[in-house]
């Protein structure tokens, strides 16, 4: 039974990334723990751009507290893909980031990620608010 699958609708930015030809596993597609690498590459490079985390030298972090993928069809080298970014819930200390990895080709994703930050002190690793500047950050990634 085919599983829904997001479109380029569902996100709110897009950012276009090669692969790599260490990406490819035996089986010539996209090893499943390399789509992990991208979904915190752009994650972590949204956050550099346009939210001015100082990252990794900020006061603040954000550490994974939770991930889930899943997979609809194969991505590898040497297509580009193309990263859709949203935020799907922003809460006291967390944020909800929903990542679809897309065959530039297809208007549906080949996978869709999720992934969870805790914004913690970085020298005592204790969860603190979300600040009001990355929250206005994130509203840019909110989609309805």
């Amino acid at each position: 039974m085919a599983r829904e699958r997001s479109s380029r609708a569902d996100y709110a930015q897009f950012k276009q990334m090669t692969t790599r030809w260490r990406d490819n596993d035996m089986y010539g597609h996209m090893n499943n723990g390399v789509f992990y690498e991208y979904v915190d590459t752009a994650v972590n490079m949204w956050l550099i751009e346009n939210a001015a985390l100082d990252i990794p030298h900020g006061e603040v972090v954000g550490l994974v507290v939770e991930t889930s993928c899943t997979f609809h069809g194969p991505l590898g080298f040497p297509e580009p893909l193309d990263v859709g970014l949203k935020v799907s819930r922003i809460g006291n200390t967390s944020v909800t980031f929903e990542i679809g990895l897309f065959d530039l080709k297809d208007q549906h994703a080949a996978a869709e990620a999720r992934f969870t930050h805790v914004y913690v002190n970085a020298k005592t690793r204790r969860p603190v608010p979300v600040s009001e500047g990355l929250r206005v950050s994130l509203g840019q990634l909110l989609v309805s």
